[in-house]
């Protein structure tokens, strides 16, 4: 696997700068041909998981499918929300180097790309421009309504927008993660093929039933998230915290507060009548739980000032 490392001329540019739009197809030039033919099987991948999903009306359903569907949903998820975001991308807490691999083969294996192409997106596709052009998967930008709510949904992943600004250096720094990165697509397959050992072609329908609830959970975060809920704190974009996303997303739906202070390991807080009030996060309990087996460390979350400094005071005026 060749390293890809092109860093930025500074911490808000990337080699595809303002690459929405006409500038894609030289942003592409700047990645080589075989990563973006390993980029692309991702979206491959969800289609022909959306069209398996359809196997369970032909085979039925029995309640062991049914548990494999839930089990790989809860574990997936927290792959993605616990290690690809909390702890590769905004690094909230640390781990030993091996919790970061087996957590992103997991998160591989939901079908959602690799963690160098997360973070790619996530930070310099979403955050630092988020809801405004440059977002790569904003429901108010390019388009609004009903339209912009699919394009959130995963509309943009069959569009330009689909290759990241950039790559992270730092994940690109680590030669495992690269390597998982590159590799993104073979989990999913292997799971599968594990799928089929397990129950022939009603647990292949119970594994592909399943990667597709957990695809539209996570991308509720886009969508939803920016679009309906409250907002206690100030941020300066439409992220909003919503009870809905946050049970889909073991806790990733108190967006509001993610976008307020991104590096807290802890997402559930929310402001009422003035006061502080925790909200459930599965995830947090989560990492929570890696401490006490000693595998997590420096947790990050902001003190009670921080939060009450943070929120707002006379309503979200600066965007409505």
């Amino acid at each position: 696997m060749g390293k890809f490392n092109r860093q930025t001329r500074d911490n808000r540019q990337g080699v595809c700068e303002n690459y929405f739009g006409e500038n894609y197809f030289s942003c592409m030039k700047n990645y080589p041909r075989i990563l973006v033919l390993g980029y692309s099987l991702g979206p491959v991948l969800i289609l022909a998981s959306h069209v398996g999903a359809l196997i369970p009306f032909v085979t039925g359903l029995s309640w062991q499918a049914g548990l494999w569907i839930v089990f790989l949903y809860l574990i997936r998820m927290l792959g993605i929300t616990g290690i690809y975001h909390r702890l590769i991308i905004h690094k909230s807490y640390q781990t030993p180097p091996l919790v970061k691999w087996i957590g992103s083969v997991i998160a591989c294996s939901a079908g959602q790309m690799g963690p160098n192409w997360w973070k790619g997106h996530h930070i310099h596709g979403h955050h630092q421009s988020s809801d405004e052009r440059g977002d790569s998967h904003s429901p108010h930008t390019p388009y609004t309504g009903l339209k912009g709510f699919l394009w959130s949904q995963g509309g943009w992943l069959l569009s330009r927008n689909f290759l990241p600004p950039m790559l992270p250096a730092d994940v690109e720094a680590d030669r495992v993660l690269r390597t998982i990165d590159r590799l993104h697509f073979v989990p999913l397959i292997l799971l599968n093929l594990l799928s089929y050992q397990m129950g022939g072609l009603e647990f292949v329908g119970a594994c592909c039933l399943s990667t597709v609830l957990l695809f539209h959970g996570v991308a509720t975060v886009n969508s939803l998230a920016h679009l309906v809920g409250d907002q206690p704190f100030t941020t300066t974009d439409y992220s909003r915290n919503n009870g809905f996303v946050a049970l889909l997303t073991l806790g990733e739906g108190w967006h509001n507060l993610h976008h307020a202070f991104q590096w807290s390991a802890r997402h559930g807080f929310t402001i009422r009548e003035g006061q502080l009030v925790p909200l459930i996060d599965p995830t947090y309990m989560f990492i929570r739980l890696l401490e006490k087996l000693g595998l997590a460390s420096n947790i990050k979350v902001p003190s009670d000032t921080e939060l009450l400094k943070a929120a707002q005071k006379f309503g979200f005026s600066s965007r409505a």
